[in-house]
Formats: C-alpha cells, structure tokens, sequence
C-alpha cells in the first residue's frame, strides 16, 4: 500500500459513534480549551470531536501540541485509547511549500516528506508506553503500531518491539510477533531485515498458543523456507499447537503444493492427522486440502469419512449444508468410495430442517446401487413412518413426507425387485395430504409391474373409504377401472364403488341442507354461556354459570357420495368412465359374469349417470365451467353401453387407448432420464 501523501488522503481503519455530532461539533478553540481541562470526561469528549472533525477533513493543527501536553501522559485507559486512534488520523508531515512544488513539477528534485517536529515527542511517547510496566499498555500500543505505515516513526521503536518478544507475558509476545510481522511487511529491509530469523528464534522456545500462532503467521508470509523447515521439525506436535496454528499449516500446505506439486508428500502425513482433530474448523479444512491435493482412494475415503462424521456430529445447519456440498462435489468422480458410506450420510435425516434433509435425499439418491438400495428403502419406510406418529409433522410438515415418497418412488422405478416392499407401505397414506404423490407412484408401479396388480387393487380397494382428496379419488378410480381385469377384482371394484356412491340421487334436500348450514353456524359460533340461579343445600343462593358446546352430528355419509353431493362434476364424470370399463370387461366374460348379471351392474350405472348429470344441472359451483365437457363424457358412456354400434367402436379405445397411452408416456419420462 503507498504510504499517504498529505493529511487528505490518510488513511483510517476504525470508525466513531455518530452522536459525537449531535447538535454540531465544537469550534477548534473550544477543543483546544477542553483539552486543557483536569477532567478526563472533558478531555475524551473534546478528543473525539477532534477525530471526528479530522475525519470530516479538518486540519485542526493546533490540536496537536495541546494532546501533546495534556493527553499523551494521561494515565485514563479511554483517553489512552483515544490518543492512539487520533494518532493514526492525525497528520504527522509537513505540507510541502509552494516553491518545492513548482520545482518537482519543473523537473528538479522530487519531493521530500518531512517529518512534522512534534512527531518526535509523540514518538518518545509512545515508546514509553512499549516499556511500561503494565502489561496491557504494553500489549495495546504493540497492536496500535500494527496500524501505523509511517517508517520515521516505527523505524525509533524497533528495539523497543524486539525487548517485547522477550516479555514474560504472553499477551505483550504475542502482539509483539504481530508488530514484527507487520515492520517487515512494509519496510523489512530497511527496519528490521533480520525479522524472519527473530521470530524463528523466539518459535522455538515459545510456548503460549496464540503467541506460536502469531510467530508462525510471520514466517508463513515472509519467509516460507523457515516456515516449512520448522513445520518439518516439529511435524509430532502440531496437534498440540492448536486451531489457529493448524489452520496457518493447511493454508501453507495448499500454497506450497499448488506450486510445486512434488511436495505433496511432505504433507499428508500431517494432513491425516489433522482430519482426526477435536475441532471441526482443522479437520473440515483438512479433508478440503486433502481432496485437493490428491485424487487417490485411500485420501479419498478418508476426507469423505471426515465429512460424514461433520455432517452427523454438528448441530448449526449452514455447517451441515455447507458439508453436503462436499459431498456433492465427492459425488462426481468417486461415487463408489461414497456408496460405501450411504447410510451414515442418511443419518442426517433427523435433521429438523427440511432443506438438509433435502439436499442429503439429493446427494444419497445419485449413489444407491444394487447392494444397498435395500438398507436405503427400509431407512426411507421408517421415516415415513415415524412422520405418521411423531411430532415431526409440525417441524417438517408434509413436504418432508413427500420428498420422502418421491425418493422411494425413483429407487422402486430403477430397481424394481423393491418395489413390492415399498408400495403396500405407502399406500397407508393416501389419505394424508401426500396421497397424490403416493397414487401417482402406485399409478406407475402398477403399469410397470404386472405381478403386483393383484395385491395393489386388492389394498386400494381397502382403502378408498379413507381417500378425502377430489383429485386422490379421481386418479384411483382411474386405476380401478383399466387395470380391474380379472372376475374377483371386477366384481369386488364394482360393488365397492356402488356402495360408496349410495342412493342414485346426488342432490342434497332441502331438509338436510338446511341441517347442515345449522350445524355449521352453531360450530361457528362456538361455545354459550348460560347463567342461572341455584339454591344451595343450606338454603342460601348462589349464580352458576354453564357453557354449552353444540354437540357434534356425526356424518356417515361415504366419501365418494359426499364429494359428488358437493358439486365435483370432473370427478362424477371419473366415476360413470370407471363403471362404464367395468361394466364392458364384465361383458367380455360371460363364463364368470351371466347376462343377468350383467344387465343389473349396466342398469346400476345408467342410474348413476343419470343422477350425475341431474346433480350437474343444479349445483352451482366451481366445476360448472367443465360442464359440457363433463356431459360430453357421460353420453358416450351411456351410448358405449346401450348403442351396439357405438359399443363397436368406443370399446377398444375405453378399455385399450387409455392403458397404453400411460405407458407411452411412462416410457417417454424414462428415456429423459
């Protein structure tokens, strides 16, 4: 950095409360005159307005000789604090006069800084306070030096900061190895040039960490040669040296290697070792330098395995986040090393965070092969099913269930053989607010696996009272009617649906719309509070106040029937569709379904269709504007069934276009994969 040129352009690295300027700052004389004062209250209040007004790039050169005399002695500990902060602000040379000016500019001698006198009483000052008998005064001007940048005034307390390596203090060492660092950063040659063999010395026999931490900081940016070499010698105790020590090691590790890569050897001794430290700072920056300076398994496994144990052990999220991107990263090009440590990563899912839980599903879903895909999937069903009966649904919510259902889903459509242990599992939720993933996943499974036909129907049918989703119920009424195709199934679809659906009529009474807009306002209401007058068993009065709930009327109607009765013309539509393929497959089987019977299950669900269409014509809701489309449908129904010649033509495409379509687009998703 180049050194200012005149008081405008100093530079400043701390800033001050601005309610020193509240009401305007006081004129210089009235600083000048504060300062004088014997209260050091006055004299830290006229000093700050001193700096402020310096900072807003006022001269005030008066100001100095006045802290001169009466602040640079002062014993106050704030005041001290504030002198060094007006010393780093203040102009310390002399403006150049306007003939030097115009001679540099006409091109004779260039000019020269000249040190303004009093500099030389502060500099006299502040090595005093470097050999004070307080260790702490001696530490905080061994930190304030840290910031000055002016060689005339360092270049008279160099013997002062060498005493101070030597303090039996740790706090004056370790401040003096700072100061040392920062004079042979900007003058080393001409200050101090033996500073890097100084420090060197006083490493050796220095024994307080923060202080070692410091020296080595120096040798790590000035001299790198000395750095290695003690870090050679001393490679046993650097675990002992502590955080900041090791952190300074890798980062010296990192710059020597990506410049001479032949040195790499030198170091992972010390890196292995690290990657097993107590502090989670040393050993996650051990296994990033690992993995960046070497590409063999063994390094590898090891850095992968830090990872893990982070990922598993720390409890702050941006840590776990910021590990899983390792291990993202790791994921690339050494999947096989991170297979073998799936299912600790998967232990990160009791996270209460929904977003690691997410990001560990995106790194462990890349890597599941064939030998662990069965640990992986019953790790998924057990947190599914602990979302079922824990407290976790509030910290997680349904969006980690069905992140969950979504990872199970693509293991069963890439390794079919656990499929079948997976889809009985999650059919149990389709009734919570996951239920469309799940049928979505049931949909595919039961294309994709014909054997599994059989068991799925079998426990859908179980199921379909508990379904309360519209669009739930519409997908697995879908499901019935293309994939019933055996007698039992038929039969069982077609008798489960009837009596779900009930009575023929979808158009609630006046009687029971009424009840229930009753029912619903006493809810609304909540509870009464009635007060009355009672007499007691000794005769005397009393007031006893009651209050009544209004009792609960328990709704039995079925479900698909209460949807239908709500309105749902698209899922009425579903319904005559589904009965419909069920009435023409049973057609197709006359050695199991006699004409009889046959006729009644056709009859059954002409009437449906009829009450759907009727319910449709009334209902005023939100479905009215698929209303035409949804008549549309139920015609071709009703015709499909009653018209032979429409029968001819509609039954291949209602009991065949619809199956195959799905597993088009099935495949479609497969190849994009």
């Amino acid at each position: 950095m180049e050194t200012p040129k005149n008081a405008n352009e100093t530079y400043c690295t701390f800033t001050l409360p601005g309610d020193m300027t509240a009401g305007g700052l006081p004129s210089e004389a009235d600083i000048r005159k504060d300062l004088e004062d014997n209260d050091p209250k006055v004299k830290r209040h006229a000093l700050k307005a001193a700096i402020m007004a310096m900072l807003g790039g006022e001269a005030m050169p008066s100001i100095l000789m006045q802290v001169i005399r009466f602040c640079i002695n002062s014993q106050d500990k704030p005041l001290k604090k504030l002198c060094m902060l007006y010393w780093e602000v203040v102009p310390k040379y002399q403006e150049p006069t306007s003939e030097e000016i115009n001679a540099a500019a006409s091109g004779g001698p260039a000019l020269q800084r000249k040190l303004l006198p009093e500099m030389i009483l502060v500099c006299n000052a502040l090595m005093n306070d470097l050999n004070h008998p307080n260790e702490y005064v001696r530490g905080s001007m061994l930190r304030f030096l840290c910031k000055v940048k002016d060689e005339e005034i360092l270049s008279p307390l160099i013997p002062s900061i060498k005493a101070c390596l030597e303090h039996k203090h740790s706090y004056v060492r370790k401040n003096a190895a700072l100061a040392v660092f920062h004079a042979h950063k900007l003058f080393g040659e001409n200050l101090i040039p033996d500073g890097p063999e100084l420090i060197n010395d006083f490493l050796l026999r220095e024994k307080d960490i923060s202080a070692r931490r410091n020296a080595f900081l120096m040798l790590f940016n000035q001299d790198e040669n000395l750095a290695i070499q003690f870090l050679a010698n001393n490679m046993d105790d650097v675990g002992k040296y502590g955080d900041g020590f090791a952190l300074l090691v890798l980062e010296l590790t990192r710059r020597v290697c990506r410049r001479d890569p032949n040195q790499k050897s030198r170091f992972v001794r010390v890196l292995l070792e690290m990657l097993s430290s107590n502090s989670p700072a040393v050993s996650y920056e051990a296994a990033w330098t690992l993995v960046s300076l070497s590409s063999a398994p063994t390094a590898i496994r090891a850095a992968a395995m830090t990872y893990t144990n982070l990922l598993n052990s720390q409890n702050d999220n941006n840590v776990k986040m910021i590990v899983l991107e390792r291990l993202e990263g790791l994921k690339k090009n050494h999947t096989k090393i991170l297979q073998e440590l799936l299912m600790d990563i998967l232990r990160a899912l009791s996270s209460p965070n929904p977003d690691i839980c997410k990001k560990v599903l995106d790194v462990a879903m890349d890597i599941v092969n064939v030998r662990n895909v069965g640990e992986v999937v019953n790790t998924l069903k057990r947190e599914v099913t602990k979302i079922d009966g824990e407290d976790v649904v509030e910290a997680k919510g349904a969006y980690y269930r069905g992140m969950l259902i979504r990872s199970i889903h693509g293991c069963a459509v890439r390794f079919p053989h656990v499929a079948e242990s997976v889809v009985h599992v999650l059919m149990d939720f389709l009734s919570t607010d996951c239920g469309m993933q799940v049928i979505i996943f049931v949909r595919a499974i039961i294309e994709q696996y014909p054997p599994l036909r059989a068991s799925i129907l079998s426990k859908l049918l179980n199921n379909l009272d508990d379904i309360r989703n519209n669009a739930v119920m519409c997908v697995c009424l879908w499901i019935l009617g293309e994939y019933c195709e055996t007698p039992s199934t038929l039969k069982e679809a077609f008798d489960d649906i009837t009596s779900l659906l009930g009575e023929a009529s979808f158009i609630m009474k006046i009687d029971e719309k009424q009840a229930k807009e009753k029912a619903a306002a006493e809810a609304a209401a909540g509870p009464k509070m009635v007060t009355k007058n009672v007499v007691l068993s000794d005769g005397t009065y009393a007031t006893q106040t009651i209050y009544t709930e209004a009792k609960k009327v328990e709704d039995n109607t079925p479900v698909l029937r209460k949807m239908l009765i709500e309105g749902d013309v698209f899922l009425g539509s579903v319904v005559s569709s589904t009965l419909t393929k069920l009435c023409l497959r049973a057609n197709d089987l006359p050695d199991s379904f006699s004409p009889q019977v046959t006729k009644e299950m056709t009859l059954e669900t002409l009437l449906v269709m009829c009450a759907i269409i009727k319910m449709a014509e009334i209902t005023i809701n939100a479905h009215r504007s698929s209303l035409s489309d949804c008549t549309e449908r139920i015609t071709l129904c009703t015709r499909a069934l009653l018209d032979p010649k429409a029968n001819a033509l509609l039954k291949p495409i209602m009991l065949g276009k619809g199956k195959a379509a799905f597993g088009s687009f099935l495949k479609s998703l497969k190849d994009k994969e």
